[in-house]
């Protein structure tokens, strides 16, 4: 039975400024996703509530006020970075309201509906080859920038420590007063890994027990668009890989799966990384839930809001970003279309023919 559903009471922000209502994005309870694992509680940080639809506007604000505050970045200068769209996106929508030009080398299997956002923000587009990725993106980036550096202010979304110092200020600060401190698990897939180091530094100085779980591409080649498979990727030179207690490997098939389930069980549209968050929440869920009640080389698993006579809960919060387009069912008809090509070459020649 669905529970009693309370009507919200409408408490509207102060009037303001665009960029002023960048962050204090609502924790959003995605109660049908986690209803097969009783007493774990899986909670979406709803970054779409940002200006420009996702968590990414958080690091583009900070990179450009900081950019101002040492000037680097002054009025005649063409803000130019790589990206693999949403930084793109709130790079472009901060641009021009604040005056900017900017200038962006982006991938171009990326989404159409990226691209047309980029363009009514109107930022210049460079694309680059779709099989390098977002390491495409970044290498013709820097010639672009070593040609000429007094033309531009290179922010460099995946070196700037400007990136994850947004979401230690403000992200990992929301989280915990938003569940009131009975956070448990912290779960985000990496791109620039921005967010994740963000959150997981200031986790560990507020509320040291809580796990901070990283998630990735299974492999070098994969569909989760603006992820990174670390081992095969130029690493970030913001990332550091001893911070996570643990990293998941999340299979794009999986993630995509996730994407419509939130859809059609959660009323959520959400981005591929979105989905990979939550495969890699439920996965974590998953383990949790049995641990809850048994476990082979412990005892029970202490919790943080129970007593002697209720299942200890965890809660474990994720990102969430809706950027979602018709990609996710042409990935499907691709995938069938791959699946039916291999199938037929596996048959004899004559029923090749016969076929």
């Amino acid at each position: 039975m669905l529970p009693a559903l309370t009507i919200p009471v409408t408490r509207p922000r102060a009037a303001g400024s665009l960029l002023e209502h960048i962050g204090n994005t609502p924790l959003l309870s995605l109660e049908r996703i986690a209803e097969e694992y009783p007493g774990v509680e899986i909670f979406g940080k709803a970054e779409f509530f940002n200006p420009g639809g996702s968590v990414k506007d958080r690091p583009a604000l900070n990179m450009i006020v900081e950019g101002e505050k040492c000037g680097a970045l002054t009025a005649d200068k063409i803000l130019l970075d790589s990206t693999s769209g949403n930084t793109g996106i709130a790079y472009a929508m901060i641009g021009a309201a604040r005056g900017y030009k900017v200038k962006l080398c982006l991938p171009s299997n990326a989404s159409p509906e990226r691209k047309r956002m980029l363009k009514a923000y109107g930022a210049e587009i460079v694309f680059t080859d779709p099989g390098e990725g977002s390491d495409g993106a970044i290498r013709r980036c820097r010639e672009i920038y070593s040609a000429n550096p007094e033309l531009y202010f290179y922010p460099d979304q995946y070196s700037n420590p400007a990136n994850w110092k947004a979401h230690y200020g403000t992200t990992g600060v929301e989280i915990l007063q938003q569940t009131e401190r009975r956070i448990t698990h912290f779960v985000a897939a990496l791109g620039t890994s921005g967010t994740f180091m963000g959150v997981t530094r200031r986790l560990r100085e507020e509320k040291p027990e809580v796990k901070c779980i990283s998630a990735q591409p299974e492999s070098g080649f994969h569909g989760l668009e603006g992820l990174k498979h670390m081992p095969t990727a130029i690493v970030p030179a913001i990332y550091d890989p001893e911070l996570a207690d643990e990293n998941l490997w999340i299979d794009t098939e999986d993630a995509y799966t996730m994407v419509r389930r939130a859809a059609r069980e959660e009323g959520l549209l959400i981005g591929i990384s979105s989905g990979a968050n939550l495969v890699a929440a439920r996965k974590i869920a998953r383990r949790i839930y049995p641990a809850m009640l048994w476990t082979l080389d412990e005892p029970v698993v202490p919790g943080i809001s129970s007593d002697d006579q209720r299942l200890s809960r965890r809660m474990l919060s994720i990102p969430c970003d809706m950027r979602y387009d018709d990609r996710t069912i042409t990935f499907v008809a691709e995938q069938i279309a791959q699946f039916a090509n291999e199938f037929y070459g596996m048959l004899p020649a004559d029923y090749q023919s016969a076929a």
